[in-house]
């Protein structure tokens, strides 16, 4: 980023503040929606950055395992496949990864389509981090 560069400030999507203070114990990403209906094996899209009411081709979100545990997503669409990860697994994470699809990330199915296809590069991830 440059000084001349505009900041881009994104909508979060929380119902609340309850990410600022997670109960003991909580899950990584506490506070932040789970998408329930993007379901694909088990696995679930969670939304940090809210493309539903402000539509971009980048944001944040993590997906939820089928045993609750969570990674982290900087994602990027309608570009280039990638697939990078930024951060390894943790105490609180199995890992940060940067990804990147040609897939748009507008709607809800969208998310449902856009976890479909990360779900290859993610469930081994997942798996050797159990």
């Amino acid at each position: 980023m440059t000084d001349d560069e505009p900041i881009v400030v994104r909508p979060l999507a929380v119902d609340d503040d309850s990410f600022l203070n997670p109960p003991p114990g909580a899950p990584a990403y506490y506070g932040f929606p789970v998408l329930d209906e993007t379901e694909v094996d088990g696995f679930r899209f969670g939304m940090i950055t809210d493309f539903l009411s402000a539509p971009d081709t980048y944001g944040d979100g993590f997906v939820v395992a089928p045993d609750n545990s969570r990674a982290g997503l900087i994602w990027q669409s309608e570009t280039a496949v990638h697939f990078n990860e930024r951060t390894p697994a943790g105490h609180n994470r199995w890992g940060l990864f940067g990804v990147g699809l040609p897939l748009p990330m507008r709607t809800v199915e969208d998310a449902k389509a856009y976890l479909a296809a990360l779900l290859p590069e993610l469930k081994p991830r997942w798996e050797s981090s159990r």
